[in-house]
């Protein structure tokens, strides 16, 4: 009996060892002998998140909306009574498109306010179906200042659908917008006290457009697959007097992936006419047509994305040109998402559009002057990132030649009207140095901050200012999601000094002249709130400037001091 013990515990203490080497001879790399001071390391140990936190993803602040629209002449917004929530513009929801259980599409709102305002609109849709959406919307708003004649009301209406089909997305908007309002600038003779404008005419601007998309769908199974998009956009915009503009351009984009290069263009024509302007050898009629080809190449790698190109625009109607003008752009991470630096040339042709200087400026005067202004060279660079998903930023410096700078100024023959005029041209263009920044912070879940800052400088060709331009424009905003049924917004608006052409006012024959009049700085701020009383019903209450400064961004047209909005919405 000892005996087999003792065999059985010497088998097995062998049958043990043998394991043993054989899993040390399975680790051991015949090529690379194992001593005891020599260790192959695999990785870095990591500790793994939680899918939770694998979901957040930092802000892309190039995707990000801007708080101040792009620096371009002229574009002064006016932030009253801005309280839209998502009735500007055709905002339907991407795909793929999900059914929420307690989805309200519709809803109306009423408000009343000061300087006898009165607001009313309407947004409803119709979603049942994952693939289609079809809607309407109505507004109305209008308001009577405390000065002679300061009245402004605006009306809007249209319709948008969205379909979705297989392998292409078709949407339209179809819609008509009114805006009136009063020259109730009162410009005075040099006497100071003779009104140059005693009978403060009515203005009032109509526009019916269009617009219509047909867009490829993303396949998730073929990055390589050809995408395109083809976009149809008219309108009809006119005024009390003799100007109308038609306009009907047609614009697609193609782009077709080859191993890791993107190739293809951006095509577009737009033929434009406008009646009632200062060409009197066509009978008050102006063509300002053009059309662009911009053919690219692009190639992107880990921590680079480079895209080369040009921009070929032909310019054809009244006048006709040729324009080459060179299109490149390099994006470069030096520490990916959180600093990139980027930097591109290019150039093109921008179309005057009596539409855009009035929606700019509504005290334009008959028998304007049009004319395209040519973006002769644009260089620009920065650097932008994130800073995990709470902070993200941008700056970026610019350098510009324009030929053709539009800069309204006021008519000599009757002050409170604007007219157009045009600086720089082929002998000496108009330079342009600027610099743009934008932040966006969110401090908590409660707490998002944003802003951004324009700084730019002009080198005039033929005038002496770049005429109501300021140097230094700045806007931030706020935001507070109190509870679940309140939030706060805020938001202030920082214009700096600009200039404007203050006309003598001489004997007939005799030479004109001018001054070069202070349109002053200003700041300008707005706060709401709104309160979901239940699921369905809703209190809101805006102020705007708050600080009652009736600040002007047109010589003699002061805007409205302290007005407060409030009222109901109720979605259904």
């Amino acid at each position: 009996m000892k005996l087999h013990k003792t065999v059985f515990k010497n088998y097995a203490v062998a049958a043990l060892l043998f394991g043993l080497s054989i899993e040390a001879y399975a680790q051991t790399d015949p090529e690379k002998p194992v001593t005891i001071d020599s260790f192959d390391v695999v990785r870095d140990y990591r500790p793994i998140l939680a899918d939770a936190v694998k979901i957040r993803r930092s802000p892309d602040m190039t995707n990000k909306r801007s708080y101040m629209p792009k620096l371009t002449y002229g574009n002064i917004p006016d932030k009253k009574l801005d309280i839209n929530t998502g009735l500007k513009e055709l905002n339907v929801q991407e795909t793929p498109f999900s059914q929420m259980t307690d989805q309200r599409s519709n809803y109306v709102k009423f408000g009343l306010g000061n300087f006898n305002t009165i607001l009313g609109e309407g947004y409803f849709s119709y979603d049942e179906y994952e693939d289609l959406r079809v809607g309407g919307f109505v507004k109305h708003l209008n308001q009577k200042g405390s000065l002679e004649a300061q009245r402004f009301s605006r009306q809007e209406v249209g319709v948008f659908g969205r379909r979705i089909l297989p392998h292409f997305t078709v949407d339209g908007l179809l819609g008509y917008n009114r805006y009136a309002t009063n020259f109730y600038g009162i410009p005075f003779a040099d006497d100071g006290v003779t009104s140059l404008n005693p009978v403060k005419e009515k203005q009032a601007f109509n526009d019916i457009y269009f617009t219509g998309e047909l867009t490829s769908n993303f396949d998730p199974n073929n990055e390589d697959a050809f995408t395109y998009s083809a976009k149809l956009d008219a309108y009809s915009f006119s005024d009390k007097y003799d100007a109308k503009e038609t306009s009907f351009a047609i614009s697609a984009y193609l782009n077709k992936r080859v191993r890791a290069f993107n190739i293809g263009a951006n095509l577009s024509v737009d033929v434009n006419n406008v009646d009632g302007t200062s060409n009197t050898f066509n009978g008050g009629k102006t063509n300002n047509s053009l059309a662009t080809l911009n053919p690219y190449i692009s190639f992107k790698g880990d921590n680079y994305a480079v895209t080369l190109g040009a921009n070929f625009v032909p310019e054809f109607g009244d006048s006709s040109s040729f324009n080459i003008f060179p299109s490149a752009e390099i994006d470069f991470a030096l520490a990916p998402e959180y600093l990139h630096i980027f930097g591109g040339v290019n150039g093109g042709v921008k179309k005057a559009s009596y539409r855009e200087f009035a929606r700019q400026n509504p005290f334009l005067g008959p028998s304007l002057g049009i004319q395209n202004m040519v973006e002769r060279l644009n260089f620009y660079g920065g650097i932008k990132g994130n800073a995990g998903a709470t902070f993200g930023y941008k700056v970026k410096a610019i350098y510009r030649q324009l030929e053709g700078m539009p800069l309204f100024v006021n008519r000599p023959s009757a002050p409170f009207q604007f007219e157009m005029v045009y600086d720089g041209d082929g002998d000496k263009a108009v330079k342009h140095v600027g610099l743009e920044g934008e932040i966006n912070v969110r401090l908590s879940e409660l707490v998002n901050l944003g802003g951004r800052l324009n700084i730019d400088q002009y080198t005039s060709a033929q005038e002496e200012e770049a005429w109501h331009t300021p140097k230094l424009r700045l806007a931030a905003n706020a935001r507070f999601n109190i509870s679940e049924k309140l939030y706060i917004d805020a938001e202030g608006l920082f214009h700096g000094l600009s200039y404007a052409k203050d006309w003598d006012d001489v004997a007939v024959g005799q030479p004109l002249g001018y001054r070069r009049a202070e349109v002053p700085s200003f700041f300008d701020l707005s706060a709401g709130a709104e309160y979901k009383a239940t699921k369905q019903l809703g209190l809101f209450v805006k102020a705007n400037n708050i600080f009652n400064n009736e600040y002007q961004t047109y010589l003699y047209y002061p805007r409205l001091g302290f007005n407060i909005l409030g009222g109901l919405n109720f979605s259904f």
